[in-house]
């Protein structure tokens, strides 16, 4: 059974930083989109930043580009977002996500098959 859970978030002020770490277990982690996902309250779901286990080619949302990175260790089967910069905006519920046997990434909520159980962010201006 795959699962993917997710660890970070919390509050912080603007122009701060945060890391959101997910791990997946139950799948070799290759030829896959890993992604971040973010819901606001009254907003669309949002894809943020993509990356595949294997070529290692990222998808940024306009949004996010410039101050959020996201990257990935095979060997751990982890993926990490570090947010910098952080603005008000930026406040959601963020989710991790995987769609395996993929070769190209796109920030499409629904090209992905496997979701973690969210982790909160919270900016403060």
């Amino acid at each position: 059974q795959v699962q993917l859970v997710e660890s970070g978030g919390g509050s912080v002020q603007a122009g701060g930083s945060l890391r959101l770490s997910c791990t997946v277990y139950g799948y070799a982690y290759s030829n896959a989109c890993m992604g971040w996902f973010r819901r606001a309250p009254g907003k669309e779901r949002e894809g943020v930043a993509v990356i595949h286990t294997d070529t290692g080619s990222t998808y940024y949302a306009d949004s996010v580009k410039g101050r959020f990175f996201i990257s990935k260790d095979n060997a751990k089967n982890t993926l990490s977002l570090q947010m910098t910069s952080l603005k008000p905006e930026d406040t959601a519920m963020y989710y991790c996500a995987g769609s395996f046997f993929r070769a190209r990434c796109a920030g499409i909520a629904d090209q992905y098959n496997y979701w973690g159980q969210g982790t909160q962010v919270t900016v403060s201006s």
